[in-house]
């Protein structure tokens, strides 16, 4: 179902599944503690982690756990590359909800996307995937999200025109060094 800003806010801090555009692909987004609706929804293995997308950096380090100087190496990742379409993928600490995370590591995103910034925003950070069902190719247009996805609360009439319709690449903190994932936009030296 097709919705406004307000409309789209306030569904996900009801714990809603919401979409809205983003810098790569729409996504799927709900609040951390309700991941398991976007497994539901997009009939998705849950053992395929989801991300947290946030608009302010802050919203994201509570969910790692690092010692101090693995924490100025992430940030120092996060400065070079965010906002944009780099997932950090790092140790997950005990405020990640059962469910949300792949074994003991959360990834984390800071979109360049006006339209998902005006949304986390207000929300906060949101456990997110793309927005399709499990196996088949993202949806590229917030249209198309709300007729595949309808009971889901869309935000409609925004244009990201910054939107690539590519993945995000995700690196790995593997303790000592970065572990590219899944080459995507970003590329990393």
């Amino acid at each position: 179902m097709q919705g406004s800003l307000t409309e789209v806010v306030a569904a996900a801090i009801n714990g809603a599944v919401v979409s809205f555009p983003t810098d790569t692909v729409p996504a799927l987004a709900v609040r951390p503690d309700r991941a398991e609706l976007i497994y539901q929804l997009k009939q998705r293995d849950d053992s395929k982690p989801l991300i947290l997308l946030a608009a302010n950096v802050a919203d994201l380090w509570p969910f790692t756990r690092g010692n101090s100087e693995e924490k100025e190496i992430w940030q120092e990742m996060a400065n070079r590359y965010w906002p944009g379409a780099l997932t950090l993928a790092l140790p997950a600490s005990t405020r990640v909800p059962v469910g949300l995370n792949s074994g003991n590591t959360i990834g984390l995103r800071l979109p360049n996307s006006e339209a998902a910034k005006a949304v986390l925003q207000q929300t906060g950070a949101l456990a997110t995937s793309s927005a399709n069902l499990s196996g088949e190719a993202p949806l590229l247009n917030m249209l198309q999200v709300d007729r595949v996805f309808p009971t889901v609360t869309t935000l409609i009439g925004e244009r990201d025109r910054s939107a690539s319709n590519q993945p995000s690449t995700v690196i790995k903190w593997t303790g000592t060094d970065w572990e590219v994932l899944r080459q995507g936009l970003v590329v990393i030296d």
